[in-house]
């Protein structure tokens, strides 16, 4: 009978191997490599419950950059419509992202 490994370890493994294959790595060292690194998931984290985050709070960091390095001062309405978000949405992005260049520009003395 045929072992078969776990989904995501078996997804790890292949996804790696093709990465490194569209990298110019031989497949069969591609192969290698994501087998191994699928075994030290396993050996580092088998037995763990993880909660794997889909990152949507970095997605809407860069969107929000992108918003603010396309404002030109008085573009809301082209922006909102781009973007798919209302007018008062730019206008609280654009705030925020004003204030982290602020405070990145001139940290706090005292």
């Amino acid at each position: 009978m045929e072992q078969q490994r776990h989904e995501l370890l078996s997804d790890v493994a292949d996804l790696v191997a093709s990465v490194l294959e569209d990298h110019g790595v031989a497949a069969s060292l591609a192969e290698q490599c994501g087998a191994a690194l699928a075994d030290r998931l396993a050996a580092h984290w088998g037995g763990q419950l993880i909660n794997i985050p889909k990152d949507y709070r970095f997605k809407l960091a860069a969107r929000d950059l992108l918003i603010y390095e396309e404002f030109t001062g008085n573009n809301h309405a082209d922006l909102a419509r781009k973007y798919d978000m209302t007018v008062r949405g730019i206008y609280k992005i654009i705030e925020r992202a004003r204030k982290r260049d602020l405070d990145y520009r001139q940290p706090k003395l005292f």
